[in-house]
């Protein structure tokens, strides 16, 4: 039987080698690649085209939500699975807005993570049980909250989502400029687009709604600028 091939995209070098040989104890899992940023991830997913994709939802350069949108584009056959620290109910809605199979938490048993792969790759959708129980259960406060910022993140366009993650991360528009090889007075006319579609018009405020949205996560430090 053909193994599964799985493509890890994860930041943090630690984590991906866990997630490695976690899947190398199974027979029917192949690692075809490692990305640690999310254009990374994007470029050896249209490369690699591999099965599943496991996605952590916080990465520098472009994070996993983003990621998830380009490569299904250039890679619609691919299942992503979305990692996070974190079990925000915003951040399960928008990863599964952005085209994730299923939603898991790091702190996911062996057990689990292999039996999501396998699920996702049929097809199917997959949630760290934590998730799925309480998905159950959302009240009506919660999924106000949650939807206002999926209708938020939809107004954005793909390159104002890239601004807003590196204004974010505390990039001055002229790094966020050369970062995305794009001019400085067009980096200003997308932050001026971001603050009135999202209605904040400070640098702060930015930064508190990318950590809301799952963008980028609360532990970054940054430097307001």
């Amino acid at each position: 039987m053909k193994p599964i091939t799985v493509l890890l995209a994860e930041d943090h070098m630690i984590v991906r080698e866990g997630f490695r040989k976690m899947l190398e104890f199974e027979d029917d899992f192949t690692v075809v690649g490692e990305a640690s940023d999310g254009r990374q991830a994007v470029a050896l997913a249209i490369k690699l085209r591999p099965d599943v994709v496991l996605m952590d939802i916080a990465m520098p350069l472009l994070n996993g939500l983003e990621a998830t949108l380009q490569l299904l584009k250039a890679a619609p056959a691919a299942k992503v699975l979305m990692l996070s620290a974190h079990n925000d109910d915003a951040y399960v809605t928008n990863a599964i807005e952005s085209g994730a199979r299923g939603f898991l938490l790091k702190q996911t048993s062996t057990h689990d993570v292999c039996r999501a792969i396998r699920e996702v790759q049929k097809g199917k959708t997959f949630f760290s049980p934590s998730i799925a129980k309480r998905q159950e259960r959302l009240h009506p406060q919660t999924l106000d909250r949650a939807g206002l910022l999926k209708k938020k993140m939809a107004e954005l366009t793909s390159r104002e989502m890239e601004v807003l993650q590196l204004i974010a991360e505390g990039k001055a528009n002229k790094q966020t400029a050369a970062e995305l090889g794009i001019g400085l007075k067009t980096v200003e006319k997308h932050r001026e687009h971001l603050m009135e579609k999202l209605d904040i018009h400070d640098t702060a405020g930015l930064t508190r709604y990318a950590i809301s949205a799952g963008i980028i996560e609360s532990s970054v430090q940054l430097t307001i600028v």
